[in-house]
């Protein structure tokens, strides 16, 4: 099975597609309720075309982190490490809710490894007034765990049951582990610090997602010089999952703009 060496564990991975070099890559962030599973429908449409790459956050799927671990903290540097460990110099990194904390930090600390960065239902835990306010209402109203998963969405649960069921099934591999202790010490940038990211940027957010309001990510988007910010209609906090082939398509169009 194959590992990368980090800081205190080992990273698991997957490549898909040509070698590491053979191709240009794309390398998929997963969010809180996901891992290197979570992009099955992507995989298969970008790698004849693209060296894709997924892999499991410290402290989910297959990748261990100890009881006393560096948890958040430690995952823009397991992305560097990953990288350099399948000698990618440059990727597009297309980053899904959690994972946009990792991929818009690696970008910022290591802007000339970033090709384009994509930033799913996140806003990648960009702070200003406006968006703390936004996030604490957002806190205090959430509702209490049910039936439907969160990052799955209403929709989801009733016109994709299937779909629904995978995704709280791919979920569950994930180690059971208090969400908060698994994320301490992730990276906050102000809007300052992303004021100065020049690496192309779109963020997309699905219309009806609870978890993380369209309008928070849109706002970060706006802090980000020349990034895009994109709704899809009829989706949730998973777009990628929900709404795959519209997913796929936005992708598609990013990768080919000069």
């Amino acid at each position: 099975m194959p590992f990368a060496d980090a800081a205190g564990t080992r990273i698991y991975y997957e490549t898909h597609g040509p070698k590491p070099g053979a191709a240009p890559a794309i390398v998929f962030a997963h969010g809180a309720g996901g891992n290197h599973l979570s992009w099955w429908q992507q995989v298969p449409h970008f790698r004849d075309r693209y060296t894709c790459v997924v892999f499991d956050h410290r402290g989910f799927g297959q990748s261990v982190d100890a009881a006393a671990g560096s948890g958040g903290a430690a995952f823009v540097e397991d992305l560097r490490a990953l990288l350099d460990h399948l000698a990618i110099d440059r990727a597009t990194l297309v980053a899904q809710s959690m994972g946009g904390w990792t991929c818009l930090n690696f970008a910022l600390q290591y802007p000339a490894r970033v090709e384009r960065l994509m930033m799913c239902d996140t806003h990648g835990g960009v702070r200003s007034p406006e968006i703390d306010a936004i996030w604490r209402e957002a806190m205090r109203d959430r509702a209490e765990p049910g039936l439907v998963h969160p990052a799955a969405g209403e929709r989801m649960y009733r016109e994709q049951p299937a779909l629904h069921f995978l995704y709280q099934e791919i979920a569950a591999l994930n180690p059971q582990r208090p969400l908060a202790e698994t994320l301490r010490g992730l990276p906050a940038p102000i809007v300052d610090d992303v004021a100065a990211l020049r690496v192309p940027t779109l963020f997309i957010a699905g219309e009806e997602d609870v978890v993380i309001a369209p309008r928070l990510v849109e706002i970060a988007a706006s802090h980000v010089p020349d990034a895009r910010f994109e709704r899809v209609p009829e989706a949730g906090h998973s777009v990628y999952f929900e709404r795959s082939a519209a997913f796929n398509a936005i992708l598609d169009t990013f990768l080919a703009e000069s």
